[in-house]
């Protein structure tokens, strides 16, 4: 019976983690035959996971969505992550997420081992944060977790997609290929190929709305340069709403990019690290540097984020400071 519990626990765990796996797929990673997989996903259904059958020669099994939510399996990786993400949707921009979150944040923790207690609240508090006094852009939960579903499963996407507010234009509808949904500063970015302009684009999720995954599957893209994250943030250096700002800070360039290093260009310093950040909201930098508990000076700065900048802490009245004797 151990055995067989251990199996079947097993084959679930590989059916929430793939769109769908053939019959002779699964009785090899089961290190079992074609029949006891058969025998197995009966049993699933039993319990009331929705296992469907997909027939033909590219068919198989996936798991579908049910009426209810059955128990998940998760490793110890997953499960730190989960809480992670779901603190961070509970302080987050994503619109309608924030108390579901805390909700289903306080049922995960009730239950979660105190070793990975521990684990989940040393990443927090490694964590940077956005504070208050920094508004992000809210995104529809709904358009978030379409698109990742959608890039996920290499599914088509149609969305209506509006233009920065001072273009004055009406949202259009678009049609993509999504590839990957890619964080930057305060704001989440989707990058995917545009069929109708046959070309790559980057769209920000606040501005994305009435997301539609479509039947059609493709096979991604290759996307110019191999990373998707550096093109994307790329793509927004050329944008006329971003400024370029270095920063030195006074510490240990490891734990610099440790802490800051999605966000920013980090780099060895002989007196700490170089920071070059590219910001649309000159308050950012206050976040993300501030965060890391030590004294920085601009290195290179525009005046207007400097106008931006004043009246801040005392720490960044000092690196302000030492900008102007510059």
């Amino acid at each position: 019976m151990a055995d067989t519990t251990t199996r079947t626990l097993k084959l679930l765990a590989l059916l929430q983690a793939h769109r769908l796996w053939a019959a002779a797929d699964l009785a090899a990673r089961l290190d079992t035959t074609e029949r006891t997989v058969r025998r197995d996903v009966e049993r699933l259904r039993e319990l009331g996971y929705p296992v469907d059958s997909v027939r033909g020669a590219g068919g198989g099994y996936q798991l579908a969505p049910g009426g209810s939510l059955p128990p998940l399996v998760v490793d110890e990786e997953e499960a730190v992550a989960i809480v992670a993400a779901l603190r961070s949707a509970a302080s987050g921009p994503a619109a309608g997420l924030a108390e579901a979150s805390v909700r289903a944040l306080a049922k995960v923790t009730q239950v979660l081992p105190p070793k990975l207690r521990r684990r989940a609240d040393a990443l927090r508090t490694m964590s940077v944060t956005v504070g208050d006094d920094v508004t992000a852009p809210a995104v529809e939960a709904e358009a978030l977790t379409t698109a990742a579903l959608a890039c996920r499963d290499a599914t088509e996407l149609t969305f209506h997609y509006a233009p920065a507010a001072r273009s004055g234009s009406a949202p259009r509808r678009r049609r993509v290929e999504p590839l990957r949904l890619v964080p930057v500063g305060r704001r989440w970015y989707l990058l995917a190929y545009d069929l109708e302009r046959q070309d790559w684009r980057t769209f920000r999720l606040d501005r994305l709305h009435d997301a539609r995954p479509e039947k059609r599957r493709f096979n991604p893209r290759q996307v110019p340069g191999g990373d998707a994250a550096e093109y994307v943030r790329d793509s927004l250096r050329a944008g006329r709403e971003q400024h370029a700002v270095v920063v030195l800070v006074h510490a240990d360039a490891g734990l610099v990019r440790q802490r800051i290093g999605r966000h920013a260009e980090v780099a060895d310093h002989a007196d700490g690290a170089l920071v070059t950040m590219q910001i649309d909201d000159a308050r950012w930098i206050g976040v993300a540097v501030g965060s890391l508990d030590a004294d920085y000076e601009f290195v290179d700065v525009s005046p207007e984020v400097l106008h931006e900048l004043r009246g801040r802490n005392a720490r960044e009245s000092r690196a302000l400071y030492l900008a102007d004797r510059g």
